[in-house]
């Protein structure tokens, strides 16, 4: 699991001190297999038990870096199972002990592959041992019934400086370990490689964020991918402490430190822990000797938290513009799928949580409150943040109870196993839920651990979060901060730009607009074939040609007139209809599809449709209307098998009577050019009709030009 920390400000929660007003963190205990005359360091499970390295029953006395006589180190196991009784280790392989020193090691998932280190010359006479030579390496070795063979030396080893403390990846697949190579940013820094086809690839340094100027070592990886390592270069409590890291996105997070007890002033070293982190094995030389202890986890330390993002409920929702709308005859309609509703282009709507909403915006016909056009439709689905979540009061009187609960968390794919809290004023707890007081005003970082199980693969995982809680001195003072915290107005995130928010179109005219669409008036749709002669359609006067489609996506079939290039073109026709009886009537998009109406929608569109362009005052056809009548004889002739009709209209100024005279004869002008040019008579159709199919208002000029008009349809 990933979880997303892109603009997120990550806390790291580094307490650095004793908290001795409660339990602490971490329980430690020495180990019953660590004894005082001999050193035991490195642990690692294996089976049902833990496998280590220590000196004790060596018969040599030098060590190879030093003159402490502290004897070489070898690998041994005890089987950490047993009920009572002393503990017993026993060597854990005489194939792989050497002369020298051995360990640490690591193991596949399988157990049947060991990494371990060790040095790389072991046939040295005893004044060579601490030679500069004498580096350490990684060997590795496969498990056969009970014995372990096939030792072969890592490739990467060289006698000039020092690879060891080797870790595996839980998939087998990275090898982690420590060296003290060239070109580092310290003394010792962790690399990793990758195993691929067969070849472990060139180390890869861990980056600035990991290594520091001093010595990094004893990687330890989870079965979470998480990191636990060791370092006396990054701040600590003194020698060598242990550190957490987790990989996300592109590169470690910076490293936290592990609390008290178990890290202290001494060196404190190679720990590992079950996926939970609930229990574990780490080293120190804490009481003057090298020892092994197991810790037990009291309250999670919550290694990384997010700042808390708040659920969002309340929108923008905005009309784009992008098709023009009358709002004198017409108004906007958003239905938000939760029973409410608003008559505004642009309007801000809460909803009262997470959930599955139908939106759509309509337009209204003023008059009638009729639809006229949707505009628009789409599932939202709004979901809260995935996040863990702290519920609680954000201003308290100090003094006071505060009870915080986690459980509205929402992290689908996961179970919680547990919860841990950070008060931050020093104070833990654990648990769903949890209350606490606050002994001192000012402002509080609350942070709240989780520790998860995927429910698809049964991997652990862990996350956290944080709150700011503002405690003051009386309820006076608490009052006037919530009126004041009340009267800000946060900004409203519009729905399209919330990331929470997943919209599914199911209609959208802006996005149709894009392609070459008209706007046809729907009289009526229905589920089986409509005869156009039915009473249905008979009231539909001869000036309008009806048409009839099919819906390939739900077999409906759609009975329409009219195609207009602009969406307020189609009122004066929609608004007739309604009079006419015609309850359903809407408006709907037309995309075209046949190439030939596809090149006659771009021709008109480019030369537009105004008869001023097409006449002059005398009836007669302009240069401009040769240009645009020759390129409709080039349509025709390219496609042989269409027919156009031409209608001319006019406004309402002056009698119907004279109006339709004009129309009609000025069709009939434009059919003879036509005819002129070789188009057969046959395919074209001359209509006038006045001022009887308007599209606009005869109130004003402007309106009354666009009544003016030449159409083209292919019939």
């Amino acid at each position: 699991m990933k979880f997303r920390l892109g603009s997120v400000v990550f806390i790291s929660i580094l307490l650095m001190h004793d908290l001795y007003c409660q339990k602490e963190a971490y329980t430690v205990t020495l180990s019953p297999f660590s004894t005082d005359k001999y050193d035991e360091y490195a642990p690692v499970y294996y089976k049902n038990g833990i496998v280590f390295c220590t000196n004790r029953n060596s018969g040599l006395v030098l060590n190879y870096t030093d003159s402490d006589d502290k004897g070489f180190f070898r690998i041994y196991f005890v089987d950490t199972t047993y009920k009572s009784g002393k503990s017993d280790e026993k060597l854990f392989s005489k194939n792989l002990t050497t002369k020298l020193n051995d360990g640490p090691v690591t193991f596949n998932r399988n157990g049947d592959t060991i990494f371990y280190s060790r040095n790389i010359n072991d046939n040295l006479k005893q004044k060579e041992v601490s030679g500069p030579r004498n580096k350490l390496g990684i060997f590795s070795a496969q498990l056969a019934g009970k014995e372990w063979v096939k030792i072969r030396e890592f490739r990467l080893n060289n006698e000039w400086y020092n690879i060891t403390t080797p870790c595996l990846s839980p998939d087998g697949r990275i090898l982690y370990f420590a060296s003290d190579k060239p070109g580092g940013y310290g003394g010792s820094d962790l690399y990793y490689c990758q195993f691929e086809n067969g070849y472990w690839k060139d180390p890869v340094n861990m980056g600035k964020e990991i290594n520091s100027t001093g010595n990094e070592s004893y990687p330890f990886i989870n079965l979470s991918g998480e990191l636990f390592f060791s370092s006396d270069g990054l701040p600590g409590l003194g020698g060598k402490d242990i550190f957490f890291s987790r990989f996300s996105d592109t590169a470690w997070l910076t490293p936290v430190h592990i609390s008290p007890p178990v890290n202290s002033p001494y060196d404190d070293f190679g720990l590992i822990s079950d996926p939970l982190m609930s229990k574990g094995y780490f080293s120190s030389n804490r009481n003057n000797s090298l020892d092994i202890y197991n810790f037990k986890t009291n309250f999670p330390q919550i290694f990384y938290s997010s700042l808390q993002r708040e659920n969002q409920y309340c929108f923008r929702f905005n009309d784009s513009g992008s098709i023009a709308v009358d709002t004198t005859y017409l108004k906007f309609r958003w239905s938000f799928g939760d029973g409410k509703s608003s008559d505004k282009a642009a309007v801000n709507h809460c909803y009262n949580g997470p959930g599955n909403y139908i939106v759509r915006l309509d337009i209204i016909d003023r008059k009638t409150g009729n639809l006229f056009f949707v505009k628009l439709l789409y599932s939202l689905d709004i979901k809260d943040v995935e996040q863990a979540y702290i519920k609680s009061h954000d201003v308290a009187v100090k003094g006071d109870v505060i009870e915080f609960d986690a459980t509205k968390s929402f992290l689908p794919g996961f179970e919680v196993i547990n919860q841990s809290w950070d008060f931050g004023d020093g104070k833990r707890a654990s648990g769903g839920t949890a209350k606490h007081s606050y002994e001192k005003s000012g402002v509080y970082s609350v942070n709240l651990g989780l520790k998860l199980k995927s429910t698809s693969n049964g991997e652990f995982h862990q996350t956290g979060i944080s709150k700011k809680i503002l405690i003051v001195t009386d309820l006076q003072e608490k009052t006037d901060t919530m009126v004041k915290r009340a009267s800000f107005k946060a900004s409203v995130i519009d729905i399209k730009n919330y990331e929470n928010a997943i919209i599914k179109t199911e209609y959208s005219a802006e996005s149709e607009i894009k392609q070459d669409v008209v706007f046809t008036l729907e009289l009526l749709e229905s589920e089986n074939k409509v005869d156009l002669k039915s009473s249905s359609l008979n009231r539909v006067p001869q000036k309008y040609v009806i048409k009839e489609t099919e819906d390939l996506n739900n077999g409906f079939y759609s009975y329409c007139t009219g195609r207009q290039m602009n969406l307020m073109a189609a009122y004066p026709a929609y608004s007739e209809m309604l009079a006419l009886g015609f309850k359903d009537v809407k408006i709907r998009t037309l995309v075209l599809k046949e190439p030939s109406e596809i090149e006659l929608y771009n021709l008109i569109k480019n030369n537009g449709t105004s008869a001023d362009t097409y006449f002059d005052s005398s009836d007669m056809l302009t240069s401009v209307a040769y240009i645009m009548l020759d390129q409709i004889v080039k349509l025709m002739t390219k496609y042989p098998s269409i027919k156009l009709e031409v209608s001319v209209n006019t406004d309402n100024t002056g009698s119907a009577e004279n109006n339709l005279a004009l129309t009609q004869k000025r069709s009939r002008v434009i059919v003879n050019y036509l005819v002129s040019r070789g188009v057969n008579a046959g395919r074209l159709v001359a209509k006038g009709f006045g001022g009887s199919k308007p599209v606009a208002p005869n109130f004003l000029l402007k309106e009354r030009r666009l009544n003016q008009r030449i159409d083209f349809n292919i019939i």
